[in-house]
């Protein structure tokens, strides 16, 4: 009966020690930069940040509709924090870095920043999208779009229609959470 015992346990203590992943994850991040000193995080409601124009279609709108929330995390770059922009950039980098979760959806650069977009689920159902950016003038950050059964093609139509220019008073206010 003990060497039963023994058995089990260790049985149970291999597979337990298997099954646990030192890798890091993008929620994981998420939840260790929430409250770290310098970082600006939170959950966006979506209508705060898209809303359809009137005469968007219908298409629009349940796309709209399909989308929960917006996760970010951002760390403005600061003459005293280079050191932690660059730990944070590397920490983001690695994160996507042969991740099977996230599939590349594009890269680009613009205005000084490296944007590298990214989508996990199936091509015609998409259940995130992420945007990792980071630039020596604005810092690092990562956007993460949650929804359920999102479709590119509609997404694309959906960003092609929503007001999300600097007059929108939403987004002003959602921008100068960002300046100091």
């Amino acid at each position: 009966m003990k060497k039963l015992i023994t058995s089990c346990f260790l049985l149970t203590f291999v597979l337990l020690l298997s099954s646990c992943k030192n890798e890091k994850s993008l929620q994981s991040y998420l939840v260790e930069t929430s409250g770290k000193d310098g970082f600006y995080t939170g959950d966006l409601p979506v209508s705060s940040v898209l809303s359809a124009n009137n005469d968007a279609s219908d298409n629009v709108k349940e796309t709209i509709k399909s989308i929960k929330k917006i996760n970010i995390a951002y760390l403005p770059k600061t003459s005293e924090n280079k050191a932690a922009y660059e730990t944070e950039k590397e920490k983001l980098k690695n994160i996507f870095k042969d991740n099977n979760d996230y599939k590349s959806l594009m890269s680009m650069k613009m205005k000084g920043m490296n944007v590298n977009v990214y989508y996990s689920g199936d091509t015609d159902a998409i259940d995130e999208v992420v945007a990792f950016g980071y630039g020596d003038q604005a810092g690092v950050g990562v956007a993460r779009l949650l929804g359920e059964n999102m479709n590119p093609a509609k997404i694309i139509e959906m960003m092609n229609s929503v007001n999300i220019d600097g007059n929108n008073s939403a987004f002003q206010n959602i921008a100068n959470m960002f300046n100091k």
